[in-house]
């Protein structure tokens, strides 16, 4: 957890000791990403406004160093903006402050589920792997780094390759606490294309228009 608020970092690790986690608290920027840099984590809990490296910075850097760590962003920050851009950063998942306890424990359990799903085998597309163990994909033997909410969107649109899946079954499926929103399919879907499709020149993740999206093996 990293948290520069004394209080608030001493009673969430308490509380979520109390829950079954081992908690390590950081109390500005420049720790926590070492923390999560060298350490081995499940979860990332991080707020935004830290003393010595902004959350933001946090967040971004660990995704370039291939950091793929779920990562719910814990701010008093509630514009649009902030959203997007900690989500653009890398984050997962984002909650703002105040909060009570039981929603902060209904992400991080939401988003451990995500996580430990993607240990399971995945089947693949044409010569796209999902590698859910290591929390990343694989095209064409290159490894690409993926968030914890574009690997459960891939791995949803693997599992039915060649089938369109509707816009409002990921929604529920990957961001169920903001099922009315279905700009953040369309925002997420185009970010997973510019990392699976357009670097290899490829066109597997398409849009059917007024019916969803579909993955495909494009190569013939």
């Amino acid at each position: 957890m990293v948290e520069d608020e004394a209080a608030l970092a001493d009673s969430l690790a308490i509380g979520r000791g109390a829950e079954g986690y081992v908690v390590d608290v950081a109390r500005d920027g420049w720790y926590g990403h070492r923390l999560a840099t060298d350490g081995s984590y499940g979860l990332i809990v991080l707020d935004l406004m830290l003393p010595g490296m902004s959350g933001h910075q946090v967040c971004r850097e660990l995704r370039t160093a291939g950091v793929a760590t779920p990562i719910l962003v814990l701010t008093a920050r509630d514009g649009v903006e902030d959203h997007t851009e900690a989500l653009d950063c890398g984050a997962d998942d984002y909650l703002t402050k105040p909060f009570s306890f039981p929603v902060l424990l209904a992400h991080l359990r939401a988003l451990d589920r995500r996580r430990t799903a993607m240990l399971e085998p995945s089947p693949t597309v044409g010569d796209l792997v999902l590698d859910g163990r290591n929390r990343r994909c694989l095209r064409a033997g290159r490894s690409i780094p993926l968030t914890d909410r574009e690997l459960a969107l891939l791995d949803i649109l693997v599992r039915h390759a060649g089938v369109t899946v509707g816009k409002d079954e990921l929604l529920l499926a990957v961001w169920p606490e903001d099922a009315e929103d279905p700009n953040l399919v369309e925002a997420r879907v185009s970010a997973l294309r510019r990392k699976i499709d357009a670097p290899f020149g490829r066109h597997s993740l398409q849009t059917i228009r007024g019916e969803g999206y579909r993955l495909i093996d494009d190569r013939s």
